[in-house]
């Protein structure tokens, strides 16, 4: 192809004393002898070539201008298949495009950089701009405001701060362009006095003569440490009588230790040290220990008769804890453990401000299945006060543990299952809300009145029956069948659920009673009297129909005329006998 017309065709200088033309060329796919060929010269003067020009990444073509400032140049582009031209018209004057500075270095205090430069040619006089990169990324320019100037102050700047900067000049009269940047530098400010107070907290705790303060601090985003933090300072005094305070130091990895105080008022301040100064003073007031203050001070040693404990609610972004609002306070504290189960337990707290009533903790130690304590605190004057405390989970999971049924009272148509109280201590991993009693005959489905069914993973089917008191332990399933084997079991549930069904308790009702009674009667009583006529046959045959009538068992003989004494007498001429037989001798006596 024909050549392209010179891209970008334009000229500078760096000296004052030499012109550099710069362009891009175009593509026309011929090589060799063929390849395009380029002449600079003066428009007026078209066969005198200035200079011969180079080409790599972009083409260019220098020359020393001498007393000349006006110029008018073209550079012409020609290959076999035809040629084009480009034209630059220009006041050297006007075009200065300065060397990159060089040799930056610079002066620090705590609040500013001051940088310095030098460049080529100090005969021309040129301005300079400084880019300042902040560490969040934030950029300032500042501008030289003197001509010549080789530095410039940047102000207002961070303590103990790295900063990244670097430096371009332009020409000050006839600017065109600036020059490239210089290579940047990184610069740090120096230490300051740490600004802002460390955020501090308490836990206290209740021993002979005294108590056991356990004082924690962090910093905040509030708080400028303006340097490296070296330690920390403790310093306590009672309040009452002015006595001398005692203080002690801490390396600054430690963020928390523990001191004894009596019984009496305690004003405690921690402040943080660097290189160059202490902090502000972060204070605290603890009260003097009374039996009132114990409600007001310790969240760990209150029971539930003197505070209590509400249940709050886990959400995707942490536990949600409201409390009523007092218009006494300045602001509040919620304090609470991340691992509640260890100790020390990693306490942690967090401040609101005086018009917040609600919150959301959230904490990456926080676990589905554990229970968190949050205790809530009222702030005044440096003092804190105890308000609420509250119980609750990330997530709630199903009980680890089925009640334990103890006993089982049947009747041809009711079971009632007794069970122990269930333990709802801080291992629980829920709040148990109430029990499932599950109830299915051993054969064919279970459709008993007052119950919801239940399908089981191998889809046999249980009937289902749902106790909302956490406190019950006794219920009653009615309309059984008689005579019939039945599977129980009972499961508590918290608002993850419950765990599926293990085992189960068999058991079997009764015959109905009048059922027993009808058989009592009509089979059992005959058979028992039948057995005992054939045991005792020559008894009975005797006692009911004797050959030799008793004369003491015949009722005809009950009348009192035919009793002698105590016997009764049968007088002969009264009957008329079948049969006469003479009895021996012997008996004829008795008789």
């Amino acid at each position: 192809e024909p050549p392209d017309t010179p891209k970008d065709f334009t000229c500078h200088t760096q000296d004052m004393k030499r012109v550099t033309c710069t362009w891009r060329e175009g593509e026309t796919y011929l090589y060799g002898r063929n390849s395009p060929q380029y002449t600079l010269s003066k428009s007026s003067s078209p066969k005198m070539a200035l200079c011969k020009a180079s080409c790599s990444e972009q083409c260019s073509c220098s020359w020393d201008i001498g007393q000349q400032r006006i110029w008018n140049v073209t550079v012409t582009v020609e290959n076999p298949l035809g040629k084009k031209t480009a034209t630059d018209v220009f006041d050297v004057n006007h075009r200065m495009y300065p060397t990159a500075p060089f040799q930056v270095w610079e002066d620090c205090t705590d609040t500013e950089i001051t940088l310095h430069w030098n460049y080529e040619n100090n005969e021309i006089e040129l301005f300079c701009q400084t880019e300042v990169v902040h560490p969040d990324g934030k950029v300032e320019l500042h501008n030289s405001s003197v001509a010549r100037s080789k530095r410039v102050t940047v102000r207002g700047l961070q303590p103990h701060t790295a900063y990244t900067a670097r430096v371009r000049c332009g020409a000050a009269a006839g600017f065109w362009r600036w020059s490239d940047w210089s290579q940047a530098l990184t610069a740090r400010t120096k230490e300051g006095t740490p600004s802002g107070k460390l955020d501090i907290w308490r836990e206290i705790t209740p021993v002979l003569g005294g108590r056991n303060v356990t004082l924690f601090w962090k910093q905040t985003p509030s708080f400028q440490a303006n340097g490296k933090i070296i330690s920390y300072k403790v310093t306590w005094e009672k309040i009452e009588d002015g006595s001398k305070p005692e203080s002690i130091s801490f390396s600054a990895v430690y963020n928390s230790t523990r001191i004894f105080v009596d019984n009496h008022s305690y004003r405690i301040s921690i402040m943080a040290k660097n290189n160059v100064h202490f902090s502000l003073p972060s204070v605290l007031i603890i009260s003097r220990a009374t039996d009132n203050s114990r409600k007001i001070l310790f969240c760990s040693f209150l029971g539930t008769e003197e505070l209590k404990e509400g249940q709050v609610n886990g959400t995707d972004d942490g536990i949600f804890i409201s409390w009523k609002p007092r218009s006494i306070y300045e602001g509040y504290i919620i304090d609470w453990c991340n691992f509640p189960r260890l100790q020390p337990c990693d306490l942690q707290w967090k401040r609101f401000g005086p018009n917040i009533s609600s919150a959301v903790i959230s904490s990456a130690a926080f676990v589905p299945g554990v229970r968190y304590k949050f205790c809530i605190y009222g702030s005044v004057a440096n003092r804190a006060s105890l308000l609420e405390k509250k119980i609750g989970y990330l997530r709630e999971l199903p009980p680890h543990l089925d009640p334990i049924v103890r006993k089982v009272d049947l009747t041809y148509n009711s079971v009632t299952l007794s069970w122990d109280s269930y333990l709802t201590n801080e291992s629980e991993t829920g709040f148990v809300k109430g029990y499932h009693v599950y109830v299915s005959p051993l054969q064919g489905n279970c459709n008993l009145k007052g119950s919801k069914k239940h399908i089981l993973s191998d889809e046999s089917e249980l009937c289902k029956y749902t106790i909302e008191n956490p406190e019950e332990k006794r219920y009653t399933v009615k309309h059984l069948m008689p005579n019939t084997q039945y599977k129980i079991a009972v499961k508590a549930f918290t608002g993850g659920g419950e765990t599926p069904i293990g085992y189960f308790r068999y058991i079997g009702t009764p015959y109905k009673s009048n059922i027993l009674y009808f058989v009592f009667l009509v089979v059992i009583l005959p058979t028992l009297v039948a057995a005992i006529c054939h045991w005792k046959m020559k008894w009975v045959k005797e006692s009911c129909c004797p050959v030799i009538p008793s004369p003491n068992k015949s009722k005809a003989l009950s009348f009192k005329e035919f009793k002698i004494d105590s016997e009764k007498v049968l007088k002969i001429n009264d009957c008329l006998p079948d049969v006469l037989a003479v009895d021996s001798d012997a008996e004829a006596q008795t008789l």
